[in-house]
């Protein structure tokens, strides 16, 4: 069992998609508490603060400050699959109104409404 929920904001080590770097970056935990028992990984998807372009998937957070977010930011289409222990830390939860719009959209960018 995890300390970690669904709709949790939390700070990880994003490895860029070209692999050369690491970047710590916030993420939103988009698996479900089902899922992660008996399983020593999270799904999540990114979080950026790049507000100007809001594309197919993402999701521009209405809650930031109470999510725990310096900035007004933007949860994005990007998942990974990392281990817990990837977690630096948790800054805060997403508002259920956040959420739900994270699930929508990522519901569309994986073509599970069809």
């Amino acid at each position: 069992m995890t300390d970690y929920s669904r709709g949790d904001v939390v700070l990880v080590g994003f490895i860029f998609s070209d692999e050369t770097g690491v970047k710590r970056r916030p993420a939103v935990i988009v698996s479900s508490d089902a899922y992660h028992q008996g399983r020593q990984e999270v799904i999540i998807a990114a979080i950026t603060s790049r507000t100007d372009r809001v594309m197919v998937g993402d999701h521009l957070i209405g809650e930031w400050r109470a999510a725990g977010l310096l900035f007004p930011s933007v949860a994005t289409g990007i998942i990974r699959t990392i281990k817990q222990g990837m977690i630096a830390r948790r800054l805060g939860s997403l508002a259920d109104r956040d959420l739900q719009a994270i699930g929508r959209n990522l519901r569309l960018v994986l073509g599970l409404d069809a």
